[in-house]
């Protein structure tokens, strides 16, 4: 792994080396695979068709605590704004007028634990660990978006819970509002506020998965040994008797040791982004195995619509020009950028120039919607319509604004392009400089360190830029419409935070992303709203996707069972691992 994890605690906030090492001690308890959901320790997800879950109306009383049309936490009192029963979208909201009870929708749904489940030291896993999950987090503040709207949390059975959501809450995911279980037995004698900083619940922690902690010798390595008790033993699993967890930073190490056959698996925690083409070169040679993989992180090209100096109103030769009003300007850029030539020369073709927010692959893709080509000619068409003309009959020289609507008489269209100093970075930088050279479109480039692009307040979140390259991702596999809503843009306000950081307001996304959010996967509107954001997302481009992170790891020739998945923990099936002759068992 490329790290040692900051703790195996499961409810503190990890890092990818412990994320994988827990999938191992854990085994789900929902997996995400292939951007779908499968359970692992549930006998079924629950459903609308399998009556697990259900949409009811419920009558909500003035005063109660209800989540309003916006999806924020609020009391039913006079002028809250609500979606009624049978309410989803924004076209159906009503002001509540203070005075009678109105109907409102509440999710109730079922989930069902496996019987069969057992801890490492032996003692049954039953709902009541769910319920204490659930208590431990809610007294620490974790997960606290789901927990403040969540009605009642229950156990209905042995191993059957029941969920309430606050009325008015409509969860997309509701399936997963299953709390991971956690040990009662063994922790109920620490305060919730403890169990980060113990032993027994951040350093050896008791699950049910194929493995449980033999040992951890700081910055060195884990081991992990089988766990007699896994559900699985009976089919052969786990194959693997003994797993050991290397901390090893640098990749070039870590090719090191594979090939000598100290290691057999490297993790996607290693940054292998320069290492695409070598690890080519040994699978050709039968030297190694790679796995190459995108998923729900994109890297993109920020446009500076709306910096944090505009927010006061903006004024024409005092605020920093407003190159991006015009969207024939946006659409021109992404014109000019060779987004391929970075996908085929640095990526090695192993992504693709996204035409939305959404992964080619996922479920909610507009397939209707085609990535915007590399086209000079049209990209300077676009820019002369917007204004911007080639005053010298220099393409090498940036055009200037003769007609921009709020951009002064002669202002250069020469851009400050921020990104951090990675390898990666400038190789992408370098091509995409070359090509928006071509269309008269200059760039001053600059480069910062880590902390200095992603500080509080700092150039991307205190939205002081024209363009900058930064990546975006989520750990949910549910389409990330929220990045460019209104309520994203990080402000003064909201103390900066926000993943919105061009500052694009558009009412109509805004109200389809809501709208999407308010309905379940298997609904049709899902789909239609999450399908207009992307629509709109394309028209009015308030950042470009460059292309689709890649997700890299790499295996000795004879180890058998690893894959990588787009959406999935690196190891969620660890139990089917094996190398040599174990493959054959």
């Amino acid at each position: 792994m490329g790290g040692e994890p900051n703790s195996l605690y499961p409810f503190g906030e990890l890092n990818a080396p412990a994320r994988s090492v827990l999938a191992a001690i854990y085994n789900g308890p929902i997996n995400t695979i292939d951007y779908d959901y499968q359970p692992v320790i549930l006998t079924q997800l629950p459903t609308l068709e399998n009556g697990d879950a259900q949409i009811a109306r419920v009558t909500v009383q003035p005063q109660s605590q209800i989540v309003d049309a916006n999806g924020n936490l609020a009391t039913l009192e006079t002028g809250v704004k609500v979606k009624p029963a049978d309410c989803r979208s924004d076209d159906c909201v009503i002001t509540f007028d203070g005075t009678d009870a109105i109907e409102m929708e509440q999710m109730i749904v079922t989930f069902r634990m496996r019987p069969d489940l057992t801890w490492s030291d032996g003692a049954p896993v039953v709902a009541d660990d769910s319920i204490y999950s659930f208590q431990i987090q809610a007294d620490t503040e974790v997960n606290s978006y789901l927990i403040d709207r969540t009605q009642i949390y229950e156990a209905a059975d042995t191993y059957v819970l029941q969920w309430f959501g606050i009325p008015g809450f409509i969860d997309p995911t509701f399936f997963t509002n299953f709390w991971q279980p956690a040990p009662r037995h063994l922790w109920s004698e620490f305060s919730a506020d403890q169990l980060s900083s113990i032993d027994v619940a951040s350093r050896t922690p008791t699950g049910w998965g194929p493995y449980m902690v033999k040992e951890w010798i700081p910055n060195d390595h884990i081991t992990l040994s089988k766990n007699p008790y896994y559900f699985r033993t009976q089919d052969g699993y786990p194959k693997t008797d003994e797993i050991i967890f290397r901390f090893i930073s640098d990749p070039d190490i870590a090719l090191t040791e594979l090939i000598a056959g100290r290691c057999d698996v490297l993790d996607p925690s290693i940054n292998l982004e320069n290492h695409v083409g070598l690890l080519q070169e040994m699978q050709s040679a039968e030297q190694a195995q790679a796995f190459v993989t995108t998923g729900m992180s994109v890297e993109w090209l920020g446009l500076g619509l709306n910096p944090a100096s505009y927010d006061n109103g903006y004024i024409v030769g005092q605020d920093r020009p407003n190159y991006f009003e015009d969207v024939y300007t946006r659409q021109a850029i992404a014109y000019c950028l060779n987004r391929q030539a970075v996908v085929d020369n640095v990526l090695f073709g192993f992504t693709s120039v996204p035409a939305s927010y959404v992964p080619v692959n996922h479920p909610t893709y507009d397939s209707n919607l085609d990535a915007i080509p590399y086209d000079p000619e049209v990209g300077i068409s676009l820019l002369e319509q917007a204004g911007w003309q080639d005053h010298d009959d220099d393409p090498s020289t940036p055009r200037r604004a003769i007609s921009v609507r709020n951009v002064a008489y002669n202002a250069p269209l020469e851009l400050n392009y921020y990104t951090t100093s990675t390898a990666q970075r400038r190789q992408v930088t370098a091509i995409l400089e070359d090509s928006l050279t071509e269309c008269g479109i200059g760039l001053n480039v600059q480069y910062f360190s880590q902390n200095e692009l992603y500080s509080p307040n700092g150039l991307l979140f205190g939205r002081q830029f024209d363009l900058a390259e930064y990546a975006l991702g989520v750990e949910s596999v549910e389409p990330a419409c929220h990045w460019f809503m209104s309520s994203e843009i990080p402000n003064a306000e909201n103390e900066f935070v926000g993943t919105n950081i061009t500052g694009f307001q558009d009412e109509e996304y805004d109200s389809a992303c809501r709208t999407a959010q308010g309905y379940v996967r298997g609904e049709q509107e899902y789909l239609n709203q999450y399908r207009q954001t992307q629509i709109i997302f394309a028209e009015e481009l308030p950042a470009i996707p460059l292309f689709y992170r890649l997700r890299i790891a790499a295996a000795r020739p004879d180890v058998c069972g690893f894959t990588l998945d787009a959406t999935a923990n690196p190891l969620w099936n660890i139990e089917d691992m094996a190398v040599g002759e174990t493959c054959q068992n």
